[in-house]
């Protein structure tokens, strides 16, 4: 019970964020026009990222897919990844590492006490 709370939480605080900024990033509100130019990225960008995002978000939460649900873990772990090191590398401190630092958690979280019925079943052979 307490890994489905955890996956359920996490997932949960992964897609309302993804799905929130992939929105933001496709509509191309003020703010994340700012974050995406301070951080040296093209504009044309968030389009992308946008899309991928929503998608992302919508291939975590239905059932079956699983492999698409590895793909989209892995893509979002590099994305966070990536939106934290160009962060850091830039000096950026506190509010504009926290997104990206604790989406990663999410991920990572929501990837690991995932339910068998959403895994990929490897097999030896």
């Amino acid at each position: 019970m307490r890994n489905k709370i955890i996956y359920w939480l996490s997932t949960a605080l992964l897609s309302f964020g993804m799905l929130g900024s992939g929105i933001s990033q496709i509509l191309h509100v003020k703010e994340m026009n700012e974050l995406i130019a301070h951080v040296g990225y093209p504009l044309y960008f968030m389009y992308i990222i946008g899309v991928w995002k929503i998608l992302g978000v919508i291939a975590i939460l239905i059932p079956n897919f699983k492999l698409l649900k590895e793909w989209a873990y892995a893509g979002f772990f590099f994305l966070m990844t990536g939106a934290l090191i160009s962060h850091l590398i830039l000096g950026d401190g506190g509010n504009a590492i926290f997104g990206p630092l604790f989406q990663t958690i999410f991920v990572i979280l929501s990837w690991y006490f995932r339910p068998a019925d959403r895994k990929l079943n490897y097999t030896s052979n």
